[in-house]
């Protein structure tokens, strides 16, 4: 019995054999199956697990893409390109290597892999990563800063649990 239609003959028997390639390769109808599920596993498994939220999508700005504008909303950021102007998201931005962003930031979680002219303001984390450069102040409620990455700014870091700690102590 065959497992799949041969839409070229009316029946497809793999015993009578005119052909040893059709005994040799794994049934067709499995493959599909995989096929269909495999695109979805990469996607999931790029995030780290601390930061995947899955009501949330992530846009990207391709790195041979160039764009002036505003970015604000719900969701991820990521930029690989370059990027001139503010952004405002609820949500992650990240800067890939050698990317450039110029403008503000407003974002929960904020990685620069790249190059940020602006500030980032009421961030709940910065992540500096090598060869990531800002030129701006950061205010951030934790900041990580790899080695072999440049700033030039003021930072404001981890007054953001003083307020409760005064609250709790009174």
């Amino acid at each position: 019995m065959a497992l799949w239609k041969d839409s070229n003959t009316g029946t497809a028997t793999p015993s009578a054999g005119a052909s040893p390639s059709f005994g040799s390769p794994p049934p067709p109808a499995a493959p599909p199956e995989k096929s269909n599920v495999a695109p979805l596993t990469p996607d999931v498994s790029r995030r780290p697990a601390k930061e995947q939220r899955f009501d949330m999508k992530e846009s990207v700005i391709a790195s041979d893409l160039t764009i002036e504008g505003k970015i604000a909303g719900s969701g991820h950021v990521r930029i690989a390109g370059r990027f001139k102007g503010d952004v405002q998201v609820d949500g992650n931005v990240t800067l890939d290597s050698g990317a450039h962003l110029e403008g503000q930031v407003k974002a929960s979680v904020v990685v620069v892999g790249g190059e940020l002219v602006g500030n980032i303001e009421n961030a709940k984390r910065v992540e500096l990563l090598e060869g990531g450069v800002i030129s701006g102040d950061v205010k951030a409620g934790s900041l990580t800063v790899a080695a072999g990455s440049r700033m030039r700014g003021q930072v404001e870091f981890g007054w953001e649990g003083e307020s409760r700690s005064k609250a709790v102590g009174s």
